[in-house]
């Protein structure tokens, strides 16, 4: 008889500038993530576990935004360490609710938070990993969705392409069967331009998207900016609305089709 087992596959999950969300969701996932324990090893997880084992890791997934010199050193020592690497949630796709930093004067804030600001050190900018290491797939969501977290993580573990889809909130409300709320009830709302993933959850409690999993695959803001306008919005709430958890993403965009 063979005494000999195959090695399983060693995840590995990292955290950068973020509030913990995302880590939570695989957490949140209960009964599935104790048939997953059974499947993989957990090599890092500092959430759930202080047993750390050093790489390689076969999956690596990474919470969170590079904000200062010692987030871009560990991320790359990350990606050297990581057969696949995967970012989850808003901070590790788009910089997070931090990137509005990337449109002040970060050593302004730093003077007005803190009472002893030289302590603090920080870039002037919060920029997804994406900007700094090669990225195999990014999970968008402000937190993550936990279905598309499990597909993502059996997908890559099996060698398959992960089934995640890159069209709008739109279709998911056409799918449950959800009265537009913006047709409806001259609602203001981002789905038609906001990644599908959260399954529609505001418009189904009749309350209008506001961007949480950022952009879609194909956003069309030129024509959905007057569209919010005309639905009541000032120039100021549109703005608002663009620029909060995905506020790098959306103003990329906005720099590309030009003011509307």
């Amino acid at each position: 008889m063979d005494t000999h087992t195959a090695r399983r596959p060693r995840l590995g999950v990292f955290k950068f500038a973020s509030c913990d969300g995302c880590q939570l969701t695989l957490l949140d996932c209960e009964d599935e993530l104790l048939g997953l324990a059974a499947q993989v090893d957990i090599a890092h997880f500092l959430e759930a576990s202080g047993a750390v084992e050093p790489g390689p890791y076969d999956l690596s997934l990474v919470e969170g935004s590079v904000t200062t010199a010692e987030d871009a050193e560990r991320i790359r020592r990350v990606r050297a360490e990581s057969r696949h690497l995967v970012t989850i949630g808003a901070c590790a796709t788009a910089g997070g609710v931090q990137a509005l930093r990337n449109f002040a004067d970060v050593e302004e804030f730093r003077a007005i938070v803190y009472a002893r600001p030289e302590y603090v050190e920080t870039l002037a900018t919060s920029t997804p990993i994406a900007a700094h290491v090669p990225v195999d797939l990014e999970l968008q969501g402000c937190p993550i969705d936990r279905g598309q977290l499990l597909e993502v993580i059996t997908a890559f573990l099996s060698g398959r392409k992960p089934d995640i889809p890159r069209h709008s909130v739109c279709f998911a409300c056409k799918r449950r069967g959800i009265p537009c709320v913006t047709v409806a009830r001259g609602t203001p709302c981002l789905g038609p331009v906001t990644h599908a993933g959260c399954g529609a959850l505001c418009p189904s409690y009749g309350r209008g998207c506001y961007g949480c999993f950022g952009p879609s695959g194909s956003p069309n803001l030129p024509a959905m900016i007057p569209l919010l306008r005309s639905d009541g919005m000032s120039d100021e709430d549109v703005l608002r609305v663009l620029h909060t958890f995905n506020t790098a993403k959306f103003a990329a965009i906005e720099q590309e089709t030009g003011p509307s």
